[in-house]
């Protein structure tokens, strides 16, 4: 097997962990008021996996494959890196009010610095540049397209619960912001 597909194997993985650990950490350290999930969070992982499996089953024929590698590759673990710096550094801003599920955590508040000045959802940006990262590191413009359909799905319904439910519990304050920022691109959308 090709060391790249190794690495990039390595990293998916790993990442998992790391997500694994954060909801593990919030778990413990947030104290929820009122969960609005909408069973979104299944759909989100479920859209996730599809990506996964799809983007590195095809990844391993000869269908969609890019023979620049080297340059994919490079390319890919920079996208990966930039989005889980972004990841991190939301959900550092957030701080006690990050949470897996949709959820209202104790004297929620809106956030609106850092990232969260100027878009509602970098974490979500930033795990949507991790996975497009993954897929461009593996060469395939098949495997990229499938994983940016599959999780943009899942990332879409997502944001689509997330905000009704702050709307919900947060009223006019949550509109306005959402008045002032986009959802996922600066300037964009």
């Amino acid at each position: 097997m090709n060391p790249k597909i190794i690495i990039i194997i390595t990293i998916a993985y790993l990442y998992g962990f790391f997500e694994y650990y954060l909801s593990f950490r919030q778990k413990q350290k947030t104290k929820i008021v009122r969960k609005g999930d909408k069973g979104s969070l299944w759909v989100l992982f479920i859209s996730i996996t599809i990506g996964y499996l799809l983007s590195f089953s095809i990844a391993t024929t000869k269908i969609g494959r890019i023979y620049h590698w080297n340059i994919l590759f490079a390319l890919g673990i920079l996208i990966i890196i930039v989005g889980l710096m972004i990841r991190i550094i939301s959900i550092r801003t957030l701080k006690q009010y990050f949470t897996y599920s949709v959820a209202k955590a104790e004297n929620h508040k809106i956030i609106e610095k850092g990232v969260y000045k100027y878009i509602r959802h970098p974490g979500y940006l930033g795990q949507l540049l991790i996975f497009t990262g993954i897929s461009i590191s593996l060469s395939n413009w098949l495997s990229v397209i499938i994983m940016l359909l599959s999780t943009l799905i899942g990332y879409i319904n997502r944001i689509r619960v997330e905000e009704k439910f702050m709307i919900e519990q947060m009223g006019v304050k949550y509109s306005d912001y959402q008045m002032r920022t986009k959802k996922l691109i600066p300037k964009f959308y």
